[in-house]
């Protein structure tokens, strides 16, 4: 958990992180160079994006995650989220990336699920080619022209991915670890941020000089000192705070560690003294030294951990040995569809209505 985080970043996609993230937690590019061997080919068929060993990507696959990511980060957020830059790459090609990820994820998994001796029952094929009826449907004939979809394969991908969750369902179910009280503890404490950086024009953090830093620091001192003669920390908070969050409840290993340290250490409206961060200097007030519920819920969340470092350490292991093929020609044309009567974006959703109690 951070203290701060880019406005763009405020709402990600749930729907489609479920399955692009559960077996690493984050993204990874399809030809990023390590342990597995990455083959750049010229003998693609004329919309193959990719192989991964004897699985394939055509273009259409990708147009429809790609299509129904940007209009749920639209709708979401707006349409000029596009002009959103970060660290030199635009939000664009940040999501085209992740795209490319999740669905060689998706095929990885679903070759994993052939090691195993994974596959979907009638029942769950019925229901693959029920979304995919559903899905189809519900597009107009323009966005079935520019997707260039049709409902056979529509279906595969709804096969592919729920074959995907079944195989991470498979592979955790037998991952229930008892996570104690004080493991999962987690407490509410309230903090006065004043920072020691600023913002340049690429939202970028510059640190502030050693003077200048002096001078926040001495600041930090007297808002100290008035906390602990007994003003009201909430006012305190509104007048000098400078993080839009006056709260945090967390457990541990999520915060910054001097932050995370000193919360830890306090009792109930105890007041630290000055903690130093990479945000800057903290007063931490404890409000709650444990909270039942969302103690229980940071159970839930510890448990899930656990079993994606299971899964993480089973997948990564079968991923090295695969071989994969990257179409860079084909990708490198690949882009966001620019037309306003091209506005599907329920391609996960149908996905949830249909499957969410079949494969658990």
């Amino acid at each position: 958990m951070k203290l701060e985080h880019k406005q763009y970043i405020v709402r990600f996609l749930a729907v489609l992180s479920a399955v692009v993230c559960m077996a690493t937690g984050c993204k990874v590019k399809l030809n990023e160079h390590g342990n597995t061997k990455v083959v750049l080919t010229t003998g693609f068929d004329k919309d193959e994006v990719f192989r991964i060993d004897k699985a394939s990507c055509r273009l259409p696959e990708v147009m429809v995650y790609l299509t129904n990511m940007k209009n749920q980060y639209e709708q979401a957020l707006g349409s000029r989220i596009w002009q959103t830059s970060y660290e030199g790459e635009t939000l664009e090609a940040n999501v085209k990336e992740t795209v490319l990820a999740g669905i060689a994820r998706i095929k990885a998994m679903d070759l994993l699920a052939q090691e195993y001796g994974i596959s979907l029952s009638e029942e769950e094929i019925s229901d693959a080619a029920k979304a995919a009826g559903q899905y189809y449907g519900s597009l107009s004939d323009r966005e079935r022209e520019l997707l260039a979809v049709d409902e056979k394969i529509l279906c595969a991908m709804y096969e592919e991915y729920a074959l995907a969750e079944k195989v991470y369902e498979y592979l955790i179910a037998d991952i229930n670890p008892e996570i104690s009280d004080d493991e999962a503890r987690t407490i509410t404490v309230q903090h006065i941020l004043i920072r020691t950086y600023s913002l340049n024009e690429d939202g970028e953090h510059v640190p502030y000089p050693d003077e200048k830093k002096k001078e926040v620091y001495r600041r930090a001192r007297e808002v100290l000192q008035k906390a602990r003669s007994g003003e009201d920390f909430t006012a305190l908070i509104a007048e000098y705070s400078e993080d839009s969050n006056p709260s945090y409840s967390f457990g541990k290993g999520t915060m910054e560690a001097s932050f995370e340290e000193a919360s830890f250490n306090l009792g109930t409206d105890e007041i630290s003294d000055i903690v130093e961060t990479g945000h800057g200097y903290h007063i931490i007030k404890c409000i709650s030294t444990f909270d039942r519920d969302e103690t229980d819920r940071n159970k839930v969340k510890i448990v899930e951990q656990r079993r994606k470092e299971v899964f993480r350490e089973e997948y990564s292991g079968f991923v090295e040995k695969l071989t994969r093929s990257l179409n860079e020609e084909l990708w490198e044309t690949v882009g966001f569809i620019d037309d306003a009567e091209v506005t599907t974006s329920s391609f996960f959703e149908v996905y949830q209505r249909v499957f969410e109690e079949k494969i658990k």
